[in-house]
């Protein structure tokens, strides 16, 4: 790739900024100081330096954030503070965009990347990729509302794929019930949608699972960190290429 956007990936400045650098003789490439952003490197081969730092280039990033309340999951907003704002600026040199959304009052894991491809895979419907939460809902949840999950809701705009229903804990005296349940699509307030319709309405809402990857126990709300090997080895299927 070209030595400027390298250097602008791995977060040295914007492809201006970078041309300056070059300029006064501060980057060297196997020894030697390089002075175009046109010249071709292969992160993987070639060592480059800036200010006598070692450049490691990384394409792809995956971030586990367990989101918290009050920000939207989006790449940019000109009211609300998004997901990729709370990541702060050491990662907005990267594009980074999150894999599917979380409405702003909703809490979990969010996984957060710059590759496409994953993300495609993720949340195509035809992978019926598994997302698990865990919800307080107004109403004592009966087997009745656990067979209609089973069997697929009308939401008027569509039906839902049959969902697992699971009654965690009954609070008989608020009538209210702690959930979980796992569904295979994520389309705008799903779940949400899908209480309504059994007439109970969802107090609080976190997302446990998507696919392989799990939340992190240890991550406090609005907590987040680099994906484990071992987390990653798990997404490969899903078209994890490289790092």
């Amino acid at each position: 790739m070209r030595l400027d956007k390298l250097l602008a990936h791995t977060g040295y400045g914007t492809r201006k900024s970078v041309q300056k650098l070059l300029k006064e003789g501060v980057v060297t490439v196997n020894g030697k100081v390089a002075k175009k952003g046109s010249d071709k490197v292969d992160p993987k081969v070639d060592e480059v330096v800036i200010f006598d730092e070692m450049v490691h280039y990384q394409k792809y990033y995956y971030i586990m954030l367990n989101k918290p309340q009050g920000i939207i999951s989006a790449t940019e907003d000109a009211v609300h503070e998004t997901v990729i704002d709370w990541l702060g600026p050491e990662f907005w040199h990267i594009d980074l965009f999150p894999v599917g959304r979380l409405d702003k009052d909703t809490t979990g894991l969010l996984l957060i990347t710059n590759n496409g491809q994953l993300a495609h895979q993720l949340l195509s419907p035809r992978k019926k990729v598994t997302k698990r939460y865990q919800a307080l809902v107004s109403g004592i949840v009966d087997e009745e509302d656990i067979r209609r999950f089973e069997e697929g809701l009308d939401l008027g705009d569509f039906i839902t794929q049959p969902a697992k229903l699971t009654v965690v804990d009954v609070r008989q005296a608020l009538e209210q019930t702690w959930i979980e349940v796992e569904i295979v699509e994520g389309k705008f307030h799903q779940v949400k949608r899908m209480f309504e319709a059994v007439d109970k309405e969802v107090l609080e809402l976190h997302r446990l699972s998507m696919g392989p990857l799990v939340l992190d126990d240890e991550l406090l709300e609005g907590d987040f960190r680099l994906l484990t090997p071992q987390e990653m080895e798990k997404l490969k299927p899903y078209g994890l290429i490289e790092e």
